[in-house]
């Protein structure tokens, strides 16, 4: 877990590849509830003008959320996440899927021992995340 005296801005979060497939899909719509029909039937989602099933937004926003938990050791250490959608994850139907590519980076340091981290998110090689960012909390070390 990295501390506050020791996180420079700058510093680079490790970068992660999620990998996002259907079933993951409907795993999600279970645990939040969110069946709409663009997230798992290729058919609705066509006629409504989408290239194909596409991943939920907050299934999104969380799987670039989970790159500052790891790195952090603590997912309560978030104090605020924001982020816009510049375009959605299209998920084929097949055993592959898609990847979510996220990276991240200490932007500032804000004073109570606190970061703000700039994330990027990436699918099929183009930006799915805007303006994404997270003020994290760490562990000042004891002097």
């Amino acid at each position: 877990m990295p501390t506050y005296d020791e996180t420079a801005v700058g510093t680079e979060l490790p970068g992660q590849e999620f990998a996002i497939r259907r079933l993951d899909l409907v795993r999600y719509a279970g645990a939040s509830g969110d069946f709409n029909v663009i997230h798992w039937n290729e058919r609705i989602a066509r006629s409504v003008g989408l290239p194909d099933v596409i991943a939920h937004g907050t299934l999104t926003i969380a799987t670039a959320a989970r790159l500052v938990t790891e790195w952090a050791g603590d997912p309560g250490a978030i104090e605020s996440y924001e982020v816009r959608f510049s375009r959605p994850v299209v998920v084929p139907d097949d055993d592959l899927g898609t990847s979510i590519v996220v990276a991240g980076r200490v932007a500032e340091k804000l004073d109570g021992g606190r970061v703000r981290i700039d994330l990027s998110a990436t699918a099929a090689g183009g930006d799915v995340l805007t303006g994404a960012r997270a003020i994290v909390r760490l562990p000042q070390q004891l002097r």
